[in-house]
């Protein structure tokens, strides 16, 4: 019997946070417990140091358990879109009962899989999501359990992240006492958190501002079909506050936190901590401040703009852009970023809210978090091939099977012939991967 418990756990650059959720009878999910501290042992998303990672995550998650009362052994982890790449994949089965079921939707989705470029052998699949599926000449249908047809054909967005990184995270994790129930990309979760149903079904990109990394996730109907990332973020921005006044980096932060904004103002002095001189301060004016931050977060826009055309896929996010993370709080974020995309929408975004969360956690930086949390209760895409290696099927799909049917493993090595799918070719696959990736 499924747990009534989620544990989710956001481990970030500059923060580890986790989340205790109660699921009740009609899925909804309820925040009952919360722990939150500064990241150990991480550099730019990735674990650099296992045993202060491991203690900072089993600090969080003791205090996240005490506070819930309950204490679930499994969670639900992020991870850094540092490492992650998109491949494509399509599939086609024929369906011989004609009438389209969930292991026909495994089935094809599997297929898709084996079609797709071969990863090299550093990587690891982390989600198989399919983003279309057409059954017969019927294209763009949103749910074909129960459809009758004779073919059924899907594309998959496959997210994979490199190998080595991953298995940092669970050496970290596992040495916290705890068993990770499924991995999520960090810009995945972000998605889930902050974007409506309207954004899912016209398109729209998600941009998930970090403290040292950005993560863009380009959705198309009813998930994601293109993830990519840049390794910058608010971090920097302390950075380059720091070098450019000549104070410490803790005082940098506050100074960014306090007076940060890319719009202009009325010029002032402020009093600012000198680097090296104890109990030593200097003037620094606002518009100094205001053109240190301007200048980094243009380009870093600028960049993630060049990311978004480079995906081909700037047309399909018909809604816009949705800004989310901690560098999004900044003033002036959405003003300077709609010119740059090419004037389309960009709003800054909050994650969606959920019952008993307190407001410290209301916050754009905690995205990912409360994202985790509702993949967790169900809000993942419609069909999934998890980190596991499982089917997932989303509980609002139409004529939604039974638990253990949905939840049902992958089978590898399907043998099923179609006369218009080639048989797998290495050296092909290898030469398509390289072409995706670079």
């Amino acid at each position: 019997m499924p747990s009534p418990y989620i544990l989710a756990i956001d481990v970030g650059s500059s923060k580890i946070c986790a989340l205790v959720a109660q699921i009740g009878s009609d899925k909804s999910a309820r925040v009952i417990g919360s722990g939150l501290a500064r990241s150990q042992g991480l550099k730019k998303g990735a674990i650099v140091d296992i045993a202060k990672a491991s203690d900072a995550i089993k600090a969080v998650v003791d205090d996240a358990r005490q506070s819930a009362g309950v204490s679930p052994q499994k969670a639900i982890v992020s991870v850094s879109g540092a490492y992650a790449a998109s491949l494509q994949g399509v599939g086609k089965a024929n369906i011989p009962t004609k009438e389209i079921e969930p292991k026909d939707i495994n089935r094809v989705m599997r297929l898709a899989l084996d079609s797709a470029a071969m990863p090299p052998p550093d990587y690891e699949i982390l989600h198989v999501l399919p983003y279309s599926f057409k059954v017969d000449d019927q294209p763009n249908v949103l749910d074909p359990i129960g459809m009758s047809g004779s073919r059924l054909e899907t594309h998959v967005n496959i997210v994979i992240t490199q190998k080595m990184a991953l298995d940092n995270l669970r050496k970290a994790i596992a040495a916290a006492k705890i068993e990770i129930e499924n991995l999520v990309l960090s810009g995945y979760a972000a998605a889930i958190a902050v974007l409506g149903e309207d954004e899912k079904e016209h398109g729209a990109c998600v941009i998930d501002i970090g403290a040292s990394t950005c993560n863009l996730a380009i959705y198309q109907g009813v998930a994601p079909r293109h993830c990519d990332f840049f390794a910058v973020g608010g971090a920097h921005i302390t950075s380059d506050l720091s070098i450019s006044l000549h104070t410490p980096i803790n005082a940098a932060e506050r100074i960014k936190l306090e007076y940060g904004s890319l719009k202009r103002r009325e010029n002032a002095a402020i009093e600012i901590p000198e680097i090296g001189a104890e109990n030593s301060t200097r003037t620094a004016s606002l518009e100094t401040i205001t053109n240190v931050i301007g200048a980094r977060m243009e380009e870093t826009l600028l960049i993630l703009s060049g990311l978004l055309g480079k995906s081909r896929l700037k047309p399909a996010a018909q809604a816009g852009a949705v800004i989310t993370g901690g560098a999004a709080k900044l003033d002036g974020v959405s003003e300077m970023a709609s010119p740059i995309f090419g004037n389309i929408p960009v709003r800054i975004a909050r994650p969606k809210s959920l019952p008993g969360l307190t407001e410290t956690f209301r916050d754009p930086a905690f995205a990912v978090a409360i994202g985790l949390v509702r993949y967790g209760a169900g809000e993942f895409t419609p069909y999934e091939i998890d980190s596991a290696n499982n089917l997932k099927i989303k509980s609002g799909a139409q004529k939604t099977p039974p638990i253990e049917e949905a939840n049902a493993p992958i089978v590898e090595g399907a043998n099923i012939a179609f006369k218009d799918m080639e048989e797998p070719n290495l050296p092909k696959r290898f030469w398509n991967w390289l072409s995706q990736i670079f």
